[in-house]
């Protein structure tokens, strides 16, 4: 579809995606994890269930601008993912280029016959929160926000003591004592496996650890979830942005910590622990020393992602409200 020149709208794959990501030329900004291409792909190939994919590029003469990843229900168009394993989505826009963007997009979508959009879930730092609601009242749409969670998110600093130090004297001591407690119990070590080669059988002892946690947890790991999980992880293992960590006690490993490695950040994905040993506090652990790790390597932000958990907090999260915009074109 062609609209007044220079602008042109195209209906991207998942596969052109992937040449979108590795081609420097463009200057896309893939903030968000969520909407990578190994996210997005891994995501419909275990529950696109058939559903009107419709991938749109927003092109100014030979560049591209921006991306607006959709399904289409009826005339309502929603982002590809959801919010039980997508923690936040939002579009794929040049910096720069934003107000373009929106623009030729919302013109498109209104010739197709679209006439709401139903976004979420939503950071609060998103383009669909920053830049959209003033090309959305210019274009004289109905906007409409509402906070539906809560993630929780961690600048790190540049040292493992300077963390400590950051966090309330009552909890710096509770984490030393639970420190010593473990390591009187037994042999402790903690690794990481990142390496593609190896992250099926790790996955395995993962999703063991997981399902081992607690009921809900089992209950939510279901044969597809499973699937989602293991196509993620082996997807993102192959770009280095996979961390997958284990606490081993005495050799067996009792607490497991999935992790995502993007670009500065880390984002702690999900848990899992061997519920016997919970006096041990090794859920609680486990997370600790991934945040050790990645203040060893120099990351700048420690995402723990959505959810109100108390131990979000006392690890040193704060709060980030997350949102669901919908849209009357």
């Amino acid at each position: 579809m062609t609209l007044n020149s220079p602008y042109t709208v195209t209906n991207e794959t998942l596969d052109s995606l992937f040449s979108f990501w590795h081609d420097p030329r463009n200057s896309l900004a893939w903030d968000c994890l969520f909407v990578s291409p190994m996210w997005m792909k891994a995501w419909w190939d275990v529950f696109g269930n058939g559903q009107d994919l419709r991938i749109y590029g927003i092109w100014r003469q030979a560049d591209i601008i921006g991306i607006a990843p959709f399904l289409i229900d009826g005339g309502t168009a929603r982002f590809v993912g959801q919010g039980d394993v997508c923690d936040y989505l939002d579009f794929i826009p040049a910096p720069g280029w934003e107000a373009e963007f929106f623009h030729v997009l919302i013109t498109s979508l209104r010739e197709q016959g679209i006439t709401h959009l139903d976004l979420a879930p939503i950071h609060r730092d998103s383009t669909v929160r920053s830049v959209f609601p003033k090309i959305a009242k210019e274009l004289k749409c109905d906007i409409q926000f509402r906070q539906e969670d809560v993630l929780f998110e961690l600048v790190l600093p540049d040292t493992w003591d300077g963390y400590l130090d950051g966090l309330s004297g009552k909890y710096r001591h509770e984490i030393r004592r639970k420190l010593r407690r473990l390591e009187k119990t037994g042999r402790v070590y903690y690794r990481m496996v990142d390496d593609s080669r190896n992250i099926g059988e790790a996955m395995d002892a993962f999703l063991t650890l997981f399902r081992s946690n607690r009921m809900d947890k089992s209950r939510f790991m279901t044969d597809r979830m499973v699937s989602f999980f293991m196509s993620l992880a082996a997807s993102l293992a192959k770009f280095n942005m996979l961390k997958l960590y284990f606490l081993e006690l005495n050799d067996e490993p009792v607490a497991s910590v999935m992790c995502f490695d993007y670009r500065s950040d880390v984002y702690l994905y999900n848990n899992g622990y061997d519920s016997s040993l919970n006096w041990l506090s090794i859920g609680l652990l486990s997370k600790l020393f991934s945040i050790k790790d990645s203040i060893q390597e120099g990351k700048k932000k420690y995402n723990f992602l959505k959810g109100n958990e108390d131990y979000k907090k006392q690890l040193g999260g704060k709060e980030i409200p997350v949102y669901r915009c919908k849209v009357r074109l």
